[in-house]
């Protein structure tokens, strides 16, 4: 038993020494990639958060858009329209005009599937414009801490704050016995 543990562990030993040179010859011979510019970094972490709401909003049924996990929490739709509208409060604050009046639109305004759809996409795609158009080193002032903040600090809060109801979403998926796109298996 002890003989069949050590042969094991030196072979082990020679197929992963074996396997280290070439590992480290290929890294070296492929060039390092270059960071990404700060603008390029927050557009790709506002695009993934994005693709995932999207995908989410254009895939849940319509016939659940209205389901809530408990009475007193929003709806699906709800928390589409309150994470889509919130990116309003980063958008416009970047742009110099004033936030929204209302934290949440009204349920009423986006009836349908199709509509929350053409929203949640509308508001990711301002942000996509404004990212591009400005320096995102650029100070602007938060008018809740009455403080300036970059716009790429400004524009990470949002995404996170995006990460945040997409994590409530998945959720809303799996207590309606659904399996989230994210989640299934890549073909």
């Amino acid at each position: 038993m002890k003989k069949t543990g050590i042969f094991a562990a030196v072979l082990l030993s020679a197929i992963l020494t074996v396997g280290v040179p070439a590992q480290d010859t290929a890294k070296k011979q492929t060039p390092v990639k270059p960071a990404a510019s700060p603008s390029q970094a927050v557009l790709e972490a506002w695009n993934d958060v994005a693709r995932k709401l999207i995908a989410m909003a254009e895939d849940f049924p319509e016939d659940k858009y209205d389901f809530k996990a408990t009475p007193a929490q929003r709806s699906f739709a709800e928390n589409l329209l309150h994470t889509s509208n919130a990116n309003y409060f980063f958008t416009n604050i970047a742009r110099g005009e004033k936030p929204p009046a209302e934290e949440d639109p009204k349920r009423e305004q986006y009836k349908t599937k199709a509509d929350v759809v053409a929203f949640v996409k509308k508001a990711f795609a301002d942000g996509v414009d404004v990212i591009k158009a400005k320096d995102v080193s650029q100070l602007v002032v938060d008018p809740f801490a009455h403080q300036q903040v970059r716009i790429s600090d400004l524009a990470y809060a949002f995404i996170e704050h995006n990460g945040e109801h997409y994590g409530q979403l998945v959720v809303y998926y799996r207590l309606s016995g659904l399996v989230p796109p994210e989640s299934r298996p890549k073909k």
